[in-house]
């Protein structure tokens, strides 16, 4: 009863008539700096921050998280219309997105992921709300070897439960996590496969120039190979009829939104996680459960689902470490951070004594902010579709500005937009040859916490192994990770077996 005070104590603040303003210009802010590739929820609330010392410094938390919460749903728009995701937690989105674009079902994968990511952020806050300090107790028992078994099980889900071939698969893990190894070393600060010294390599292969080279550039390439005329967008158009079927098809979707919700919101709690590899985990777990596997990444639309119900309740989950713990869960939340250290405000378990009027207006604003963005996102559905019907001839120098651009702005370097053409004809030939992108983008996303954690672990226990099987949560995902592996080699045998003791016609 004490919560639900409070919780309403928060609301007489947030739906204060400026701070509902605030959300909703927040929201819509959000929502295009999330559709830019290039930009997301980083930038966005990085480029705000310095204007929220005009308002209060509880209207000012609230305008940033507005933001953090638009920019989430916004990353699904230039993904699907594009094929671009418009931020690092939107790329599991174009595996299924973009081809359900391409079929003339931009409305239907707008509507999911604007759905999905309301039932995400929806059940993320009431978890919020309801277990914000026993939850900050269990991410603070997670430590490196919990956070490199949880990775190893990620990979191997692709491995064991994909329907792709499994030796490509590994092949494109191996390489995603040899590129993710380019840069200064993480504890000497030696450099490592910088090719020839070039200084470009120095600072590593960022994973937004990965995404926009091998889905946006490569995209066009194959889309203007495979195509003998002048390639023209499928005609796509939303009304209200497609919308209440596209909001009744998500109900046969409840249980890959709510795993995918439960799922993001404990992984976005664990520090330096955040909400990509939550969306990209629960994209292959998704997957590993669907009657079809076969027809991810050709346009199923649980395919959308999944990864947006994560991303979205995996960046409140990241709020409760901030909060609780003054520990930021991704680099969006770092910001926040620094912006209430800015405000004399101190994170921490005393925060929520000392400061209850703050916290509960920021956890209440959550609430109006997830209701607005899904509103704002649907009622603008209709100007995203639109953009389909421009000639691909158009489309296709638009995108490609989009990528040249995007890859430029955040560090502004030449050399990114050197990679992203490399990496546009790399993704050009191994879409030829049937090779899956997505294990490449996930061991780019994933292979620097899988390494932090590991070395991590073995500097902690003095080279010790067997540390992380000794550890029960640990070991318990290792055991399931090596269960995944060995899967595919069972089921083959299996096959064999059957065909050997077949009769001969």
């Amino acid at each position: 009863m004490d919560t639900l005070a409070l919780l309403a104590d928060g609301f007489a603040t947030s739906l204060s008539p400026l701070n509902l303003m605030i959300v909703l210009l927040g929201v819509t802010a959000g929502l295009f700096i999330g559709a830019m590739p290039g930009l997301g929820s980083v930038n966005g609330v990085a480029i705000v921050l310095p204007l929220t010392f005009i308002v209060p410094p509880s209207s000012a938390i609230i305008l940033l998280c507005a933001i953090y919460y638009g920019a989430m749903y916004g990353g699904a728009i230039s993904s699907i219309l594009l094929g671009i995701p418009g931020a690092s937690t939107a790329v599991a989105t174009t595996f299924d997105g973009r081809p359900l674009a391409q079929q003339g079902k931009a409305g239907l994968a707008l509507i999911a992921a604007a759905v999905a990511s309301f039932i995400g952020g929806t059940i993320s806050v009431v978890l919020f709300t309801l277990f914000a300090v026993p939850l900050a107790d269990l991410a603070l028992a997670f430590g490196p070897a919990e956070e490199f078994a949880l990775v190893l099980m990620a990979f191997t889900t692709f491995v064991g439960l994909g329907g792709d071939d499994k030796l490509k698969t590994i092949i494109m893990i191996c390489l995603g996590l040899v590129l993710s190894t380019v840069g200064l070393d993480l504890i000497s600060g030696q450099p490592r496969l910088i090719f020839g010294d070039l200084p470009g390599f120095y600072s590593g292969i960022s994973f937004l120039v990965l995404a926009i080279g091998v889905y946006g550039i490569g995209e066009i390439l194959y889309t203007i190979e495979s195509s003998r005329t002048a390639p023209q967008v499928t005609p796509a158009r939303i009304t209200l009829r497609d919308l209440v079927d596209g909001i009744r098809t998500m109900n046969r979707m409840w249980r890959t939104m709510s795993l995918g919700s439960f799922l993001g919101f404990f992984v976005g709690m664990l520090p330096a996680a955040g909400a990509t590899p939550a969306a990209l985990m629960a994209y292959g777990i998704a997957r590993s459960t669907s009657k079809t596997p076969a027809s991810f990444g050709k346009g199923n639309l649980e395919g959308v689902a999944a990864p947006e119900t994560a991303n979205n309740a995996a960046s409140t989950g990241s709020l409760l470490p901030m909060l609780t713990l003054g520990i930021p869960g991704s680099p969006t939340t770092a910001l926040l951070l620094g912006g209430m250290v800015m405000w004399g405000l101190m994170p921490g378990p005393m925060l929520f004594i000392e400061q209850p009027e703050f916290v509960w207006g920021l956890i209440s604003s959550l609430y109006t902010a997830n209701f607005a963005a899904v509103a704002i996102n649907i009622a603008l559905i209709p100007l995203f579709v639109w953009a389909l019907r421009m000639p691909f001839t158009v489309l296709c120098a638009l995108v490609m500005v989009l990528c040249i651009v995007g890859g430029f702005a955040p560090s502004q370097k030449m050399h990114d937009v050197w990679l992203i053409a490399g990496f546009g004809v790399a993704g050009y030939l191994l879409r030829k040859a049937d090779y899956p992108l997505a294990p490449l983008v996930l061991a780019l996303v994933l292979g620097p916490l899988m390494e932090k954690s590991f070395r991590q672990t073995l500097i902690a226990e003095q080279g010790n192994i067997f540390a992380f099987v000794e550890r029960p949560l640990s070991g318990t995902f290792i055991a399931l990770a090596a269960l995944f592996f060995v899967l595919p080699l069972v089921k083959y045998l299996r096959k064999g077996g059957a065909r050997s003791i077949a009769p001969a016609e």
